[in-house]
């Protein structure tokens, strides 16, 4: 006799909320597509980090502060006008990320 485990059972369908096989072939397919994205955009700040560590070492080491509040509005701004206002939220958690690592 084979034993069917509740995860076992459980279909495409019922993993992606779609309704047919066919819109969750393509949910699926989507997911995988993001989760790679994903990967890429934490390695991007990743290394965004470690880039900004270099400057902030850099400013520090030349008696500098190690934040530069112009810059960082600089960035919001950046992050606003690509993205609109979600974009300024997003902004700050990257700069919050990449502040006092050195």
């Amino acid at each position: 006799m084979t034993v069917t485990t509740a995860a076992e059972s459980v279909t495409a369908a019922d993993k992606t909320g779609a309704r047919t096989t066919e819109a969750a072939e393509v949910i699926t397919g989507a997911r995988d597509r993001i989760d790679a994205l994903d990967d890429r955009i934490i390695g991007l700040i990743q290394e965004r980090m470690a880039v900004s560590a270099v400057i902030q070492e850099a400013r520090i080491t030349s008696g500098g502060r190690r934040v530069n509040l112009s810059r960082e509005m600089e960035v919001l701004d950046h992050y606003r006008s690509a993205l609109g206002k979600p974009g300024t939220a997003l902004a700050m958690t990257v700069l919050e990320l990449c502040r006092g690592r050195v």
